[in-house]
């Protein structure tokens, strides 16, 4: 078969389906004979009929094959305009939908919060830089112990080093890095203090376009990518003072920890995959070669990283953060947050990117605050019944349980699949990345391919009528937080990413063997807590103190290192 009757077949497949127009069985047969033919007639509706197994009156088949004709004249005339990969459909996701009170609730400080002051910055005597919080490497910056230039130069030394095993980085961003951190420490200096993130490295998933540099996706067919904008995110960073070192590695197009460099890897076990899609940001913070770093979530890749490299991850509220000059994978689902080593440092992120971005229009200005203190007396903290308990949940929640808070059974939804609706993302990502079915330009990146493929027979019917199930489950949801304030208990990854519910991960245990490590869980809030459950993770953090947990990491000997993978800039 040659590639137009390869074509001429995805278009008459792609017609009959959003036609609604028989069964699968049916459009392939007619696709078939259309790409015989070159044309689509009533005999040919007919072949394909007994083909199916199906009939159609007989005065159906002309009108079935003229329609299909017109269908396919509009779809290849939608198909002639050039459209970009960051160009947003016409349709929008809206989190509050089934939560019509979520605005008003956002809109102030909640009654079981109250605002308090940082917590003491001072650092242990035998701590180095790369296990210091942002307020401990603040007050060093502040009082003079280091300079923004020492603390880049520092963190770039580190992640150069360790990038051999890690496989973390993607580009480092020397020169803007020393550009930046200079211009902080004279700011500093001349008393324009711009907040806690003031001078301190930072790393960018390499989603997150940065004007001169490129942004690969971690895609090969986008290697030497270079977008002339730099994404909302980066420049709220640069506003705050942050110093930004590098761009980290990311599964190809945000699937999982395997990238065109290599797989990434998970410092406290370098033969295992740091999980994805967030893969450099959290093996290098876990690693403590960046203090934070950002990362994004369409189902799970903020929170399953977070999870294997033991740090503390933020997944917020959908529509909280904008993804203006990132990577689209899934325009209903995509979501920015932070990783970082302790619940403060996220804090202070979140604090920093959160609100309204005219340039991606699902963005939304709610209320927060950071620091939070919770009062657990006055909070409902759901433990969830139909999914089995891990021993770090059991953990979280008797350290809540400990500290205060009424802990009631609760159940997730549970009355269908929700993993069935992610077929939305998979449809969402093929019309993204259209361009590279068309092209048959599919190689190395991941299991993309097969997804992008069979989603162009998947309908506009079926996608509609996924977007009316997920409807149902948002509502189930909102069923869920009349009764809790949050929750504990996994088995909500493709829940929450469905309904825009935020989570917090957090480590809670350390697991012994050879390969000893932090044990995380996770808290699920209401829309727009997220102050909620940062202030709640921070009294666990106080109890279990995970910040004294720190990897060794094996480096291989000079004699059979590997290639670090790093483009850099100089």
């Amino acid at each position: 078969m040659t590639s137009d009757n390869g074509q001429t077949r995805r278009s008459v497949l792609g017609a009959l389906a959003a036609l609604g127009v028989g069964s699968t069985a049916f459009q392939r047969a007619v696709a078939q004979q259309a790409a015989i033919r070159g044309a689509i007639d009533a005999e040919m509706i007919e072949q394909a009929e007994w083909v199916a197994g199906v009939t159609l009156p007989e005065g159906d088949r002309a009108g079935v094959a003229a329609a299909v004709a017109r269908v396919l004249r509009k779809r290849e005339q939608l198909y002639e305009v050039e459209i970009g990969y960051d160009e947003l459909p016409s349709l929008r996701f809206d989190p509050e939908a089934a939560d019509p009170d979520a605005a008003r609730r956002a809109s102030q400080c909640p009654a079981h919060l109250e605002s308090c002051k940082p917590k003491p910055a001072a650092p242990k005597a035998d701590d180095g830089w790369s296990w210091l919080t942002i307020r401990q490497l603040g007050l060093a910056l502040r009082t003079g112990a280091v300079t923004s230039v020492g603390l880049t130069a520092y963190f770039l030394n580190r992640l150069k080093e360790l990038n051999v095993v890690l496989k973390c980085v993607v580009t480092l961003t020397e020169d803007l890095a020393y550009r930046q951190a200079e211009r902080a420490d004279k700011e500093l200096a001349a008393g324009k203090d711009r907040g806690p993130l003031h001078g301190i490295p930072w790393g960018a998933k390499d989603l997150i376009a940065v004007t001169g540099y490129p942004t690969t996706w971690g895609a090969p067919q986008f290697k030497d990518q270079t977008l002339e904008e730099t994404a909302t995110v980066a420049q709220k960073m640069e506003a705050a003072g942050a110093v930004l070192i590098a761009k980290l590695s990311l599964g190809a197009l945000a699937m999982g920890d395997r990238w065109f460099g290599g797989q990434t890897r998970n410092p406290w076990n370098p033969r295992q995959g740091s999980s994805g899609s967030s893969a450099g940001s959290a093996s290098a913070v876990s690693a403590g070669a960046l203090p934070v770093a950002l990362g994004s979530e369409t189902l799970g890749s903020i929170v399953s990283p977070s999870k294997r490299c033991g740090v503390t991850g933020l997944r917020p509220t959908f529509g909280r953060v904008s993804r203006a000059g990132c990577m689209s994978l899934s325009w209903s689902m995509d979501k920015i947050g932070p990783i970082a080593r302790s619940v403060d440092d996220c804090g202070i992120v979140f604090d920093v990117l959160n609100g309204r971005d005219p340039a991606d229009p699902t963005t939304v200005d709610r209320w927060f605050e950071w620091p939070m203190k919770a009062d657990l007396k006055g909070l409902q903290v759901g433990r969830v019944e139909n999914v089995r308990k891990t021993p770090e949940e059991e953990r979280l929640l008797g350290i809540l349980e400990e500290c205060g808070a009424n802990i009631v059974p609760v159940r997730l939804p549970d009355e269908f699949s929700e993993w069935a609706l992610t077929v939305m993302l998979d449809a969402e990502a093929a019309a993204v990345f259209h361009p590279l079915v068309a092209e048959n330009n599919l190689d190395g990146i991941n299991s993309w391919s097969q997804i992008f493929q069979k989603m162009h027979y998947f309908t506009a019917v079926d996608y509609l009528h996924a977007a009316r199930v997920r409807s149902r489950l948002m509502k189930l949801m909102h069923g869920v937080f009349d009764t809790v304030d949050v929750y504990v208990g996994s088995g909500d990854l493709g829940i929450t990413n469905l309904t825009g519910h935020p989570t917090v991960v957090q480590p809670v245990l350390k697991s012994e063997g050879e390969y000893s490590q932090p044990q995380c869980a996770t808290l699920s809030s209401r829309l727009y807590d997220e102050a909620t459950l940062l202030a709640m993770a921070s009294i666990v953090e106080d109890k279990v103190q995970p910040g004294q947990w720190r990897p060794t990491i094996e480096m291989p000997k000079p004699a059979v290192e590997e290639s670090s993978a790093i483009d850099d800039d100089n």
